[in-house]
């Protein structure tokens, strides 16, 4: 008999574990860990989409929907993006939703890659995106942002980076890791490059309710990118139901099509009760979704500030709920710094080397607790640099 490895699939067998896990793995063990590793609100869902589901509940609504998803919930999602973000989707065969938005973009590379096509990736950069181009049977090419730009994308490194069997650019605006956010320019710039070169666009939006300093542009709103955009988005961030596992993904007809194959096998729909849920989010969520924001926006100005003063250089993120700052001045890699933090102060940070090479030197703090834990984070964080220079 073979031995257990030798029936694994040899790109399954080659991924590695997130690593953002294993700091969460060490944390979970030990008491009085102040955690800013978590990529979730700190909030809780609004009572009244919690009591949206509840309803649907005792209405007997247990059933299976539609594989897009309730006809009612996609309508309400054409209308939420043409009035939020200007862009128009028809809710008939333009719009799935989806358990979540990584299983957006999963089903984005399964349904446009074959075996050896290159989907560009920008880093710092979600874990999930290069191991799901790999599980697609597609070739992932990173492209490293420009940290001394607070990590925007070069245009000319974005060029000469593409192939003959490159078929698209991920992007992710907010981004995570960083909190940097594209503006309409910017986009503009990758979108002249996906028409020259006759590229998709996957892009990752799921932090667009979250921005702070200019008014959000989408991708698919940039003129001619409505047909060369896979727009990815959903409710976990925004609206704080990361468990509820909603999400939704917008593109053209053919492609949505080709999407909701894979879907239809893979998963079927997604859960109904959710679904309701994210209904009554869309409707009424604004007012708690725009508090929740304000909140963010405070805590963000503190951890800039705080961090900047204890001499851990880090840019303003435009959007999402992370900040990024430099520790190469501690002469410790980013392993080092957040596994010792974690040992010595019980503070659980994200090493920048997990979300690409050009995350090393950084680490990833999630701002998504209560002001009053970042302040007691900020007071251990100066501690145990004193001890490094002491």
């Amino acid at each position: 008999m073979k031995t257990t490895n030798a029936y694994l699939s040899k790109t399954v067998n080659e991924l590695k574990p997130s690593g953002i896990r294993r700091f969460f793995d060490l944390a979970s063990g030990m008491e009085g860990v102040i955690s800013l590793g978590v990529g979730e609100p700190d909030f809780v869902t609004p009572w009244t989409v919690r009591e949206a589901a509840i309803l649907s509940l005792e209405q007997g609504y247990t059933s299976y929907t539609a594989n897009a998803g309730l006809l009612e919930l996609r309508q309400e999602i054409a209308a939420y993006m043409a009035r939020e973000f200007q862009v128009a989707y028809q809710p008939d065969s333009e719009i799935i939703v989806t358990v979540g938005a990584s299983q957006a973009i999963d089903i984005a590379f399964r349904s446009i890659l074959d075996p050896g096509d290159e989907v560009i990736v920008v880093e710092p950069c979600f874990v999930s995106y290069s191991p799901l181009v790999s599980l697609a049977g597609g070739t992932p090419v990173h492209v490293q942002a420009e940290t001394e730009q607070e990590f925007k994308i070069s245009p000319k490194k974005l060029e000469s980076a593409i192939t003959s069997k490159t078929k698209a650019i991920m992007i992710c605006s907010p981004n995570n890791p960083t909190g940097t956010m594209l503006n309409k320019e910017e986009l503009q710039k990758i979108a002249e490059i996906a028409e020259r070169y006759d590229l998709l666009v996957i892009s990752d939006e799921i932090y667009a309710e979250l921005v702070y300093d200019e008014v959000y542009t989408s991708m698919a709103a940039i003129n001619g990118m409505k047909e060369r955009t896979i727009l990815i988005s959903g409710f976990s961030k925004g609206f704080a139901m990361t468990g509820w596992r909603l999400g939704f993904v917008c593109a053209p007809k053919e492609i949505t099509a080709a999407m909701l194959k894979v879907h239809q096998y893979g998963i079927m729909c997604a859960p109904i009760m959710a679904q309701y849920a994210g209904l009554e989010a869309m409707r009424n969520g604004q007012d708690e979704v725009e508090e929740m924001r304000k909140s963010y926006r405070r805590r963000r100005n503190y951890m800039v500030s705080s961090l900047n003063e204890l001499g851990l250089s880090c840019h303003s993120p435009g959007g999402a709920f992370y900040v990024f700052p430099s520790i190469q001045t501690t002469g410790l890699t980013s392993d080092q710094f957040a596994e010792q933090l974690l040992m010595e102060e019980k503070v659980a940070v994200v090493p920048g080397s997990v979300f690409g090479e050009s995350g090393e030197g950084y680490i990833r703090c999630s701002y998504a607790t209560s002001i009053e834990q970042l302040q007691e984070a900020i007071k251990r964080i100066r501690r145990f640099l004193e001890k490094q220079t002491s």
